[in-house]
């Protein structure tokens, strides 16, 4: 067995599980304008971009001591300005996705509570139950949330595949083709540029992959292809399982509910007529986010602990905890369906730490350090198309915000 293969299985499952959670799940529901074929064409463009701004990070990090953080790379070379802003960037993505899970994962657990209770259960309530338990476990240490990351994506896998191969079974061509309708146009494409760059977000990874394998390019290289063509595919096989079951029309109807998960299962359901088939998407859609909810909180948790300097003790945890939490659960309290509209602006804010500086890394470390070690693909274009395409993200989500681009109702 090749040497290396422990090490490259084990960055791979590292990047693909970072990447893939619950932003997956809005990925049909901003795709109903454009529908199947433009959607294939944005998640293959929004996967190279990405996966060459984690090589340009890679390249840079490389000239670092392993350990050292993003924010020292960015910190010795871009200076503080960036070093701050790049800090705020990251904070407001995970409070962002934090009160985005909040939504999630109180409308799925309302949208599977129901059979069990023969009605649904306010949504404040289920929202609430679920923010707590799972806050409960960060509050608790980190061991708990490690421990209980691996069961939960064990149970999401198993799911995924068990839902979405009996989804695929039941695709209509008509349905995926929309033969009845326009077929999807490519000016929706624009409004979802940033959830699909949220999709594919595992930069923070990089230095952990350096920390732990070493300076080894060629190794690390290959664990973050193949964590991102693992996190490209199952992109795929949920969008043609979505969009080859749900009929096109119909997710006018999920849009106008509030475009939240509970509502995109219960349109699967209705279109599936197969019970266990929807309580498996149930199931995958609520380990999806409480695992994304985990990973998330567990990092804010960490971040404003040690922006704070609150201690390690039961007090200072219990302080890191209601500063972590109680903003985003607060706002998942009063505005419960926002959950496709954050996940759109995390991957605006997403589009500083992950394009807009790996780019202007790259620049000041290649004039720093010349030509010497390993150099990311791309040559000389690599820094002005990463610099293009941030602009781009932000800019399209901008006209997005300010309804100058078109959502698809």
């Amino acid at each position: 067995m090749n040497s290396r293969f422990p090490a490259v299985l084990g960055g791979t499952m590292l990047v693909a599980g970072t990447a893939i959670g619950a932003g997956m799940l809005a990925l049909p529901m901003i795709s109903a304008g454009m529908w199947f074929f433009w959607s294939v064409a944005l998640l293959l463009v929004s996967w190279f971009c990405m996966l060459r701004s984690s090589q340009a990070l890679l390249e840079i990090n490389l000239h670092f001591e392993p350990g050292n953080s993003f924010h020292t790379l960015v910190r010795e070379l871009l200076g503080p300005f960036w070093s701050a802003l790049n800090g705020l960037a990251v904070a407001f993505v995970l409070y962002t996705l934090v009160y985005a899970y909040v939504s999630g994962g109180g409308s799925v657990l309302r949208q599977g509570l129901a059979p069990v209770l023969g009605s649904e259960p306010p949504r404040l309530l289920a929202s609430l139950i679920f923010a707590l338990l799972l806050a409960a476990c960060v509050w608790w240490s980190s061991r708990v949330v490690d421990r209980l990351s691996v069961l939960l994506m064990g149970g999401m896998a198993l799911s995924f595949l068990l839902s979405v191969s009996e989804m695929i079974t039941r695709i209509r061509p008509a349905t995926l083709l929309d033969l009845h309708g326009s077929g999807g146009q490519m000016i929706f494409v624009w409004g979802a540029v940033s959830t699909y760059l949220t999709s594919f977000c595992f930069h923070s990874s990089v230095p952990s992959l350096v920390k732990y394998l070493g300076k080894e390019p060629r190794t690390i290289n290959a664990c973050l292809r193949y964590g991102t063509l693992i996190a490209l595919s199952c992109y795929l096989l949920w969008i043609l399982a979505a969009d080859g079951t749900i009929p096109r029309e119909q997710f006018k109807a999920v849009i106008a509910a509030g475009g939240n998960v509970g509502d995109l299962v219960a349109a699967a359901g209705n279109n599936l007529g197969s019970g266990l088939t929807l309580r498996l998407l149930e199931a995958f859609s609520l380990l999806a986010v409480a695992t994304s909810f985990l990973g998330a909180g567990l990092g804010l948790f960490d971040y404003m602990a040690d922006l704070c300097n609150f201690d390690d003790s039961r007090l200072g945890r219990t302080k890191t905890l209601l500063i972590t939490f109680a903003p985003p659960m607060f706002c998942g309290l009063i505005w419960p369906d926002g959950f496709l509209p954050a996940i759109g602006w995390a991957g605006l804010a997403a589009s500083v730490w992950s394009v807009f500086v790996p780019a202007l890394l790259l620049r000041a470390g290649r004039r720093r350090f010349g030509r010497r070690g390993y150099r990311a693909p791309g040559g000389r274009t690599l820094t002005p198309m990463l610099l293009l395409y941030g602009v781009l993200v932000a800019l399209c989500h901008t006209l997005f915000v300010l309804n100058l681009l078109p959502m698809y109702r």
